[in-house]
């Protein structure tokens, strides 16, 4: 049984501001909850109904109690309370390493599917504006089925990383509907692919230290989308890094 204390904690790790300052992070589903006991996150508590038994060790609550914590509009039945990993110690060397860089991704969709990508191309790192959803949102999290384990997420003042970038010579490629077509353009193995805003695209602050502006090609012949998803953009970039 959930003691009231415990129920108004999980309850506050739907805001960010409480996520921080209890340095915690919910995460709810099997899949999600099973990648994370097994990773090198720490999972502080689950919970989880009769129908886990044996699957997870965990703390058994009622369906009542569960709903009663669930950020879900129909609880999964699981929840884990997970302790936010600490990532300052582990910035790469964009010398040796590509990585994403996000300039205010909002949708939490798109971030967790995001995340995912980069695990399945094997990218170990995401750079986010300040203004960027926080991966750890609960909505996030599920969205990453897990790969949040295993991709270490970065809040920093972007601008000033990216010109840093361009100083040190380091690739800065940018996705942008009047870059170059990314299928023909000479690619490198390492620097940093920046992915824009859903509505609006990469800021004009950011494009201004895009030394590498791509895009995908359009085959509807001005009479398709208008524009790619940001995940799926991302996808298809990285795919292309990746072949070459």
């Amino acid at each position: 049984m959930l003691s009231q204390a415990q129920i108004k904690l999980i309850k506050s790790l739907q805001l960010r501001k409480h996520r921080r300052e209890a340095g915690l992070f919910i995460a709810e589903g099997i899949k999600v909850v099973e990648e994370l006991v097994t990773s090198a996150i720490k999972v502080e508590h689950v919970y989880a109904s009769d129908k886990y038994e044996g699957l997870v060790p965990h703390i058994k609550i009622t369906d009542r109690e569960l709903n009663q914590v669930s950020s879900l509009t129909n609880s999964q039945g699981i929840i884990a309370l997970c302790r936010i990993p600490s990532t300052t110690a582990a910035k790469p060397d964009l010398k040796k390493e590509f990585v994403i860089a996000l300039d205010n991704i909002r949708d939490p969709g798109n971030m967790g599917t995001i995340i995912r990508i980069a695990d399945w191309f094997g990218i170990k790192h995401i750079f986010c504006s300040n203004e960027s959803v926080d991966a750890y949102n609960s909505k996030v999290v599920q969205a990453t089925m897990g790969s949040i384990a295993r991709v270490n997420v970065h809040y920093i003042d972007l601008p000033a990383m990216l010109a840093d970038c361009t100083k040190d010579n380091t690739p800065v490629y940018g996705a942008l509907l009047s870059g170059k077509n990314v299928y023909t353009e000479k690619l490198t193995s390492n620097g940093v692919l920046v992915i824009g805003n859903e509505a609006n695209g990469i800021s004009e602050q950011i494009e201004k230290l895009i030394g590498h502006p791509i895009s995908i090609p359009s085959y509807a012949n001005g009479k398709g989308a208008e524009s790619l998803n940001a995940a799926i953009a991302t996808a298809i970039l990285c795919a292309e890094f990746r072949r070459r």
